[in-house]
């Protein structure tokens, strides 16, 4: 049987609860209807989160943003409800979407949405120098 997009968004244990750590994820295949004309808009999302007792399961996420495909909604709308749905089943320390969509009309539109939960505090950053001049993050 082949896989088919949906929107059921599945999780695992957090092997590290007793730490903040950061998880990156670029999602550079994203693609939506335009409500008001009904061609693709195409995306690339970056999604950061700190886990707290939850991790989102990689497959369940690439079925759930390929479920998007034939969706039609504004970048705003879209951005908020995939934050909101990941939100929802992980409740994370943080995090953060930015959905990067690509040229329309001659506008690159970026949008950005985060989370924090209730009473978490970020520990100050740390900077080292040699990481810092050759790190691929953005």
């Amino acid at each position: 049987m082949a896989t088919q997009p949906q929107k059921t968004l599945e999780t695992f244990d957090n092997p590290y609860t007793n730490r903040d750590y950061h998880i990156h994820m670029e999602i550079p295949e994203f693609t939506c209807l335009c409500p008001k004309t009904g061609q693709p808009d195409f995306a690339t999302l970056l999604l950061d989160y700190i886990p707290d007792k939850k991790c989102v399961e990689l497959k369940s996420l690439k079925l759930y943003i390929w479920s998007y495909r034939n969706e039609s909604a504004f970048h705003e709308a879209i951005t908020n409800k995939i934050l909101d749905d990941l939100v929802s089943v992980m409740k994370p320390r943080y995090l953060r979407l930015i959905a990067r969509f690509y040229v329309r009309g001659g506008i690159f539109t970026n949008v950005v949405v985060d989370h924090r939960k209730k009473g978490w505090k970020q520990d100050p950053l740390i900077l080292l120098r040699d990481f810092d001049h050759q790190s691929n993050f953005r």
